[in-house]
């Protein structure tokens, strides 16, 4: 069996170096192959690497932590082990105990050596306990499952008209005309029947603002509207290929989604 591979991703690099050195003491074997300073650097890295541990900071600039895990799980490759994952965090115990609720790994900063050892303990049984890729792969997006939805925002008044602005015309478009919205760097695409609008917002602030009931996310870029998804077709991947009430073109459900399209 090859030896462990870890990558740390953490924005102080203070921080990342002593992680490193106490990794390096405590466990000899493993062998850190990439350091990352942002959130989009450690998802580039370790789908470089394919590294056996991944160790993300929570707060990082552009994605945090449990961000560049749901990017890996979208974008991992098929038949790859998916890496463990152990977060780092500051917050405080009401948040960590979603985290012990769904037994992702994580540590709490300034890490202690007694729960680092621990931490290490955990993940050399569980590799011992690693059934083959597929199951690595399905366990790790049951829990980042739950930790996506225990760490999303408290919702906000349900929004009903998107204010769309173009040059010195504002378009108003009811939400519930909306098949799907689509990050598009800083903005997101407002997609009806007839037309596509363009909004300055992030899908992030959105989604607090729509009814979860109504709009499925179906990947980190991508939210529709339930009524508006005509029919569901899994791939070999674990992805679903989703067809549309209204729209010609086909959206992808990822592998941490396409859990809400099984057969009643």
């Amino acid at each position: 069996m090859n030896p462990p591979t870890a990558l740390i991703a953490e924005d102080e690099p203070l921080l990342a170096g002593a992680l490193r050195a106490d990794l390096a003491r405590l466990w000899p074997e493993l062998k850190i192959v990439a350091l990352a300073g942002d959130g989009q650097q450690a998802v580039e890295q370790a789908l470089a690497q394919r590294p056996t541990l991944c160790f993300l900071d929570i707060r990082m600039p552009g994605l945090s932590g449990l961000e560049a895990a749901q990017a890996l799980a979208e974008d991992w490759p098929d038949g790859a082990p998916f890496p463990l994952l152990v977060f780092v965090t500051a917050y405080d115990q009401y948040a960590l105990q979603a985290f012990d609720a769904q037994a992702v790994d994580y540590l709490i900063k300034p890490v202690d050596e007694a729960r680092l050892v621990a931490c290490i303990g955990r993940l050399k049984h569980r590799l011992a306990l690693q059934q083959g890729a597929a199951q690595a792969l399905q366990d790790s997006l049951a829990q980042l499952r739950g930790l996506l939805g225990a760490a999303a925002p408290p919702p906000q008044p349900r929004l009903q008209m998107i204010q769309a602005q173009v040059g010195a015309t504002v378009h108003l478009v009811p939400v519930d005309e909306v098949i799907y919205f689509e990050a598009a760097d800083k903005y997101v695409r407002v997609v009806t029947k007839e037309r596509e609008h363009l909004i300055r917002m992030s899908l992030r602030e959105l989604l607090p603002q729509l009814d979860p009931a109504l709009f499925w996310q179906v990947h980190r870029g991508t939210v529709v509207q339930a009524r508006c998804i005509a029919s569901a077709r899994r791939d070999e991947s674990g992805k679903a290929q989703l067809t549309l009430r209204g729209r010609p073109e086909t959206l992808v459900a990822s592998r941490l989604y396409a859990h809400l399209f099984k057969g009643m």
